[in-house]
């Protein structure tokens, strides 16, 4: 079959277009097609190095498809089931064996591509509203990157809960989108100074709960737009990695809370899976929940897929079509 192999970590020009033998479904997994793989930052992130992983590797977490074979033991789902995925291993291929307790059905209504763009982000922007910090109709929440793939599916859930919701964004385009997805007010970070703009906007109060998937670029601000016992939610690094804080602070700016949450330990349990993708896959086939597609690539392009992300100028998800 055809994949991207990374043999060593690197930038984006590390991913490269092999042959590999086909995957072998073991005891409990099932043998998927891919018709779609989503890319994420975390994806950039193993490339890269930055986690500690074996070499060489498939990068690719997310994708949705067609099972085409059972190991031992599957009940879950079946040969010609649609499938989608969100913690695969080796997605940036034609196909991949994956655990069949990680699989989830494709309801009727819901294309292939638009569950291989939602599964991740979506059950992210979920967890994020619905456990990390319910968010409930007396909050008021910012969320950073309103107009990038969790951002877009985090301000509509936020907006089905009842929040007041404030977005970051980098252009008047990422504004447009970003209200679209339910944001009240959005924020320039480029040219507004995002902190005086919260306060304004709260009358000095501050937000019970900023979501970052940024990082290194917004992390010190973001705290000082918290409410007193408010929450701090770091859940990516697309600008870099935060330093280490010293937990003194926290108490100083209001007794704040800091959480750094990952889709793993919120997704620990089959039956927690199937809610969360259940909710996500649910509200997209009722028309709840709208999924951008910012571009879709060949599965040869990875490298030009990472290099968009990087640059942070994508709005919406990124596809890789094997």
């Amino acid at each position: 079959m055809k994949a991207i192999r990374v043999e060593q970590p690197g930038g984006p020009e590390v991913l490269a277009l092999a042959d590999v033998p086909d995957p072998k479904p073991r005891e409990g997994e099932a043998l998927v097609r891919i018709e779609a793989a989503g890319v994420n930052f975390i994806d950039a992130y193993h490339r890269s190095g930055a986690y500690r992983l074996s070499f060489p590797l498939i990068p690719g977490q997310e994708g949705a498809g067609t099972v085409v074979e059972l190991g031992a033991g599957v009940r879950e789902v079946a040969p010609g089931d649609r499938v989608a995925f969100a913690s695969g291993a080796g997605a940036y291929a034609e196909l991949i064996a994956v655990p069949a307790a990680k699989l989830v059905l494709i309801p009727e209504g819901v294309s292939t591509k638009q569950a291989a763009a939602v599964m991740l982000q979506g059950m992210a922007a979920h967890y994020l509203s619905t456990s990390t910090y319910p968010l409930g109709s007396e909050d008021t929440c910012l969320v950073h990157a309103a107009a990038g793939g969790v951002g877009l599916l985090l301000c509509q859930m936020a907006k089905m809960r009842g929040a007041r919701v404030f977005g970051t964004v980098s252009t008047d385009e990422k504004a447009r989108l970003a209200r679209e997805a339910g944001a009240d007010q959005t924020i320039h970070y480029t040219t507004e100074d995002f902190v005086a703009e919260v306060r304004r906007l709260t009358g000095g109060e501050g937000l019970q709960v900023v979501y970052d998937g940024v990082g290194r670029d917004t992390f010190d601000k973001s705290l000082d737009c918290l409410a007193v016992r408010g929450t701090m939610v770091l859940f990516g690094q697309s600008s870099g990695a935060v330093a280490p804080i010293d937990p003194q602070i926290l108490n100083s700016k209001g007794s704040l809370f800091l959480t750094r949450p990952t889709i793993g330990h919120y997704t620990r349990t089959r039956e927690e899976l199937m809610q969360r993708a259940g909710d996500v896959l649910g509200w997209v086939a009722a028309g709840k929940l709208a999924v951008r597609i910012f571009r879709e690539l060949p599965l040869a392009e990875a490298a030009e897929a990472h290099r968009l992300l990087e640059s942070r100028r994508t709005a919406g998800k990124l596809l890789l079509i094997p």
